[in-house]
C-alpha cells in the first residue's frame, strides 16, 4: 500500500541531530488511499471549528490513530522543501439497526428498496495542524464500499504537518492530537538540497572570561534578523531583544545575562524564510545560578503567594519556623507538606494566622535553593516565641510537643531544654487562649506561645542580687555616662506616615523591620494595631510622640503623595474630616500636634523627613516641613541614619556598613511595590552588552 503524505511549508524546529530523508517528486498537496477506497482532497482551505460530539446515527468512519514522518519534497535534485508526512487511520464505528418488520415477524425487507447495509459509507476528515505563526485547515471526503466495511478495523489512511488535529464533521469521537517536533536546517545532512537554507545565518556561540559572544557568520551584504527571548514551558515566548542586522556580526552578553531558557533565534530577512532556534545554556552552571539570584518569592495575601523567576524551573516547598539567635529554619514538614512551586503561578499555604518567625523554603534537586520570611515586613522582626505541635489521634487522643533547635520536645518532659523546663506555663497559656494559632487540621495544629514573660519570671531572683550588687556602680554610670547608655540601648523612633495604599503600608514594613537591626527602637502603628484600636488614633499618638520625645529620641515624618495631600489640606483649611480615611491612620490624627512643633521653631533636632526615591520629590514637601532635613532613600540612606543617632554620639565608621544593610534589606520591598509580579524589573532584562565588539545591528 502507498504511503500518503500531505505537503506544508512549515518546517521549524529545535532537534539538533541529524536526519537522512526519503526523497518524493512532486510540488503539490496529494492524498493515498488504501485499494478500493476513494479520497478527494479540497482544494482551499477551510474553518477550523470542530464543534461538539454528536451520536452516531448509524456505523460512521471515524479517526483513530495518527503517524507522522519527516520527507523531502523535491522538483529537482536541489530544490526541495521539508515537509511532514501523517497517516491518518479511520475505523468503523457503530451497526446498523435491523428493520423493525424483521425483528418481529423474521421477513425480509422490500427488494425494491436498497438496503442500509449495501451503501457504502462516507466521510468528510478534518485534519488541523498548527505551528507558530501559522495555522491551517484541509478536509478529505473519504468513500469506503459497503463490501469493505468490517467493524473496529483500520480502512483507509491519508497524509499532513506540526500539530496535528483529526476529526470527522459532524464528530462522533473526540478528536485525534499529535505533535510532531520538526529538525532546522542545522539539523538535516541533505541542507544543501533546500534552497531556504542555503542564505541561513550560521550562530556559534563562545565564551570570553564573564562575556558570552554570539559569532554571526554571513557575507557582508547579507540581511538577517536576530531574537533573544525566554522560551517557556507554559505560555507563549517572552521576547527580550530584537534587531535586524547587515554582514557579519559578534553579540556580546554578559555572564549574568544568562538564563537556562535564553533563547537565540536567527532568520534571513527573505519571505518564507526558515527560522533557526538555539537555547545553549540549558546545562550552562552559570545559567542555573543566576535564574535563582533572579528569583524572587512575592507575597500577595496572608494565604496566597507566588515564585517569580525569569524562567521554569524544578522545585518544591514548604514552611518553616525560624527563631531569633540565628539558628537553622526548621522546616514544618510534617505536619505540612513539600507543595510543588510553578513559577509565575499562585500558591496557597492553609495558615489561619500569619508570624514574623513563619518563613519559605524552596528546594530544588535537594537543596535548599531560596528562603525567605515572607511575613517579617509587615508583623515586624523576629519574636522569641516556642512553636507548639499539636498531633491528633484516634478516639480524641492528643499530644503536644514544642519546636527546638535540637527536635520536638515533648510536653510534660523532664528534659533539660528551655521548652521543658517551661514545659507546665507554656501548657497553661495554651488552655487559657494566650497562644496564637497559626495552623489547624484533623490531624493537629500549630500555636505560637511568647516566652518573654516567663524568661523574666525565670531570672527574677538572680537579677535582684545583682541590682542590690551593682546598685551603687549602677547610679555612677547614670551620672556619667548617660549619652553612652542612650546610645547601647538605642535611640526612639516613632515613624509616621499616610496609609496610601497595601503596597506603600509593606514598604513601610520593610523599612521598620530593617531599622530594628541597628541600634534603634522604632514604633510604628503597624505593629500596635490593637493598641491603636483601643485607645484611638489622637490618643495612642499623643502617648507615643511624648514617650519619644521625652527619652531624647526622633519623630520620622516618612512623606508619600497622600501625606503631602493631608498636610496641604490641614494648612489650608487648618481642620480634617476625621472620616476621609480609615480607623488606623494615626498619620491625619498627629498633625493636630505636629504643626504646633513646627509653628513654635521646636522641631529641629526632634524630626526628620524622608521620602522614596522615584515615589516624590523633596521639593513636593510643603515648605514648612523642610525646616527640619528631608531625606531620600535609599539614595541618603547613609545621611538619614546618621541624622537617627543621637545627637552628642560620634559618627560611626560602620555608618556606611549599616546603610548598606538597611539597603539590601529594604531592595525586594521596593522591587515589589514599583515592579508588581508579572512585569520585568530592571537589571533582569537581557540584552547585548555594551563591551567591546558588540554589534549595532544597523
Amino acid at each position: 500500500m502507498p504511503v500518503p503524505w500531505f505537503l506544508l511549508s512549515l518546517a521549524l524546529g529545535r532537534s539538533p541531530v541529524v536526519l537522512s530523508l526519503e526523497r518524493l517528486v512532486g510540488p503539490q498537496d496529494a492524498t493515498h488511499c488504501s485499494p478500493g477506497l476513494s479520497c478527494r482532497l479540497w482544494d482551499s482551505d477551510i474553518l477550523c471549528l470542530p464543534g461538539d460530539i454528536v451520536p452516531a446515527p448509524g456505523p460512521v468512519l471515524a479517526p483513530t490513530h495518527l503517524q507522522t514522518e519527516l520527507v523531502l519534497r523535491c522538483q529537482k535534485e536541489t530544490d526541495c522543501d521539508l515537509c511532514l508526512r501523517v497517516a491518518v487511520h479511520l475505523a468503523v464505528h457503530g451497526h446498523w439497526e435491523e428493520p423493525e418488520d424483521e425483528e418481529k415477524f423474521g421477513g425480509a425487507a422490500d427488494s425494491g428498496v436498497e438496503e442500509p447495509r449495501n451503501a457504502s459509507l462516507q466521510a468528510q476528515v478534518v485534519l488541523s495542524f498548527q505551528a507558530y505563526p501559522t495555522a491551517r485547515c484541509v478536509l478529505l471526503e473519504v468513500q469506503v464500499p459497503a463490501a469493505l466495511v468490517q467493524f473496529g478495523q483500520s480502512v483507509a489512511a491519508l497524509g499532513s504537518e506540526v500539530r496535528i488535529w483529526s476529526y470527522t464533521q459532524p464528530r462522533y469521537e473526540k478528536e485525534l492530537n499529535h505533535t510532531q517536533q520538526l529538525p532546522d536546517c542545522r539539523g538535516l545532512e541533505v541542507w544543501n538540497s533546500i534552497p531556504s537554507c542555503w542564505a541561513l545565518p550560521w550562530l556559534n556561540v563562545s565564551a570570553d572570561g564573564d562575556n558570552v559572544h554570539l559569532v554571526l557568520n554571513v557575507s557582508e551584504e547579507q540581511h538577517f534578523g536576530l531574537s533573544l527571548y525566554w522560551n517557556q514551558v507554559q505560555g507563549p515566548p517572552k521576547p527580550r531583544w530584537h534587531k535586524n542586522l547587515t554582514g557579519p556580526q559578534i553579540i556580546t552578553l554578559n555572564h549574568t545575562d544568562l538564563v537556562p531558557c535564553l533563547c537565540i533565534q536567527v532568520w534571513p530577512l527573505e519571505p518564507d524564510s526558515v527560522r533557526t532556534n538555539i537555547c545553549p545554556f540549558r546545562e550552562d552552571p552559570r545559567a542555573h545560578q543566576n535564574l535563582w539570584q533572579a528569583a524572587r518569592l512575592q507575597l500577595l495575601t496572608l494565604q496566597s503567594w507566588l515564585l517569580d523567576a525569569p524562567c521554569s524551573l524544578p522545585a518544591e516547598a514548604a514552611l518553616c519556623w525560624r527563631a531569633p539567635g540565628g539558628d537553622p529554619c526548621q522546616p514544618l514538614v510534617p505536619p505540612l507538606s513539600w507543595e510543588n512551586v510553578t513559577v509565575d503561578k499562585v500558591l496557597e499555604f492553609p495558615l489561619l494566622k500569619g508570624h514574623p518567625n513563619l518563613c519559605v523554603q524552596v528546594n530544588s534537586s535537594e537543596k535548599l535553593q531560596l528562603q525567605e520570611c515572607l511575613w517579617a515586613d509587615s508583623l515586624g522582626p523576629l519574636k522569641d516565641d516556642v512553636l507548639l505541635l499539636e498531633t491528633r489521634g484516634p478516639q480524641d487522643n492528643r499530644s503536644l510537643c514544642a519546636l527546638e533547635p535540637s527536635g520536638c520536645t515533648s510536653l510534660p518532659s523532664k528534659a533539660s531544654t528551655r521548652a521543658a523546663r517551661l514545659g507546665e506555663y507554656l501548657l497553661q497559656d495554651l488552655q487559657s487562649g494566650q497562644c496564637l494559632q497559626l495552623w489547624d487540621d484533623d490531624l493537629g495544629a500549630l500555636w505560637a506561645c511568647p516566652m518573654d514573660k516567663y524568661i523574666h519570671k525565670r531570672w527574677a531572683l538572680v537579677w535582684l542580687a545583682c541590682l542590690l550588687f551593682a546598685a551603687a556602680l549602677s547610679l555612677i554610670l547614670l551620672l556619667k555616662k548617660d549619652h553612652a547608655k542612650a546610645a547601647a540601648r538605642g535611640r526612639a523612633a516613632l515613624l509616621l506616615y499616610s496609609a496610601d495604599d497595601s503596597g506603600f503600608e509593606r514598604l513601610v514594613g520593610a523599612l521598620a523591620s530593617a531599622l530594628c537591626q541597628l541600634p534603634l527602637r522604632v514604633a510604628v502603628d503597624l505593629w500596635s494595631r490593637r493598641e491603636l484600636s483601643a485607645q484611638g488614633p489622637v490618643a495612642w499618638f499623643h502617648a507615643q510622640r511624648r514617650q519619644t520625645l521625652q527619652e531624647g529620641g526622633v519623630v520620622v515624618l516618612l512623606f508619600s503623595p497622600g501625606a503631602v495631600a493631608l498636610c496641604s489640606e490641614w494648612l489650608q483649611d487648618g481642620v480634617s474630616g476625621p472620616g476621609a480615611h480609615g480607623p488606623h491612620d494615626a498619620f491625619r490624627a498627629s498633625l493636630s500636634c505636629v504643626l504646633p512643633d513646627f509653628l513654635q521653631g521646636r522641631a529641629p533636632g526632634s524630626y526628620v523627613g524622608a521620602c522614596f526615591d522615584r515615589l516624590l520629590h523633596p521639593d513636593a514637601v510643603p515648605a514648612l516641613f523642610r525646616t527640619v532635613p528631608v531625606f531620600t532613600l535609599p539614595s541618603q540612606l547613609p545621611d538619614f541614619l546618621g541624622a537617627l543617632q543621637q545627637p552628642r554620639a560620634p559618627r560611626s565608621g560602620r555608618l556606611q556598613e549599616r546603610a548598606e544593610q538597611v539597603s539590601r534589606a529594604l531592595q525586594p520591598a521596593l522591587d515589589s511595590y514599583f515592579h508588581p509580579p508579572g512585569t520585568p524589573a530592571p537589571g533582569r532584562g537581557v540584552g547585548p552588552g555594551a563591551g567591546p565588539g558588540a554589534g549595532d545591528g544597523t
